[in-house]
């Protein structure tokens, strides 16, 4: 069990610094363009301060941590060449903090309000 434990904690590390890596891929000029958007969407929703499901929404809540995010970090990955996210890797472990993403937080929102005026036009054209 203990085995299960130290694997969990290792790749849940691993993640973290692969987080960052692609943030640092997003600002990189070498890395492709296609490579840096998926790394931008994914860096930026990942280190933003809130989820577009909140996590005390039973299930759905968790699912973006657990299985959204770290799909995203693996199609991200798979696109920038081997010795770029090596290098971005390396970066990333010499970094103290993860930065936040203002951009996510805004995208977030921006989804939240979107959904919320699109809730209020359909209750009232049901209720009209």
């Amino acid at each position: 069990m203990s085995s299960f434990i130290g694997r969990t904690k290792s790749w849940a590390r691993g993640i973290k610094r692969d987080v960052v890596a692609l943030w640092i891929a997003a600002r990189y000029l070498r890395t492709p363009v296609i490579a840096k958007v998926a790394a931008a969407w994914v860096a930026d929703y990942a280190l933003s301060p809130v989820d577009l499901i909140p996590d005390f929404v039973p299930v759905l809540g968790y699912l973006d941590d657990l299985l959204i995010v770290p799909l995203g970090i693996l199609l991200a990955v798979k696109l920038i060449p081997v010795p770029l996210m090596s290098d971005f890797r390396l970066e990333a472990s010499k970094r103290e903090g993860k930065p936040v993403s203002r951009a996510g937080l805004a995208i977030v929102v921006f989804i939240w309000m979107l959904g919320a005026a699109l809730s209020g036009w359909w209750a009232w054209k049901a209720l009209a």
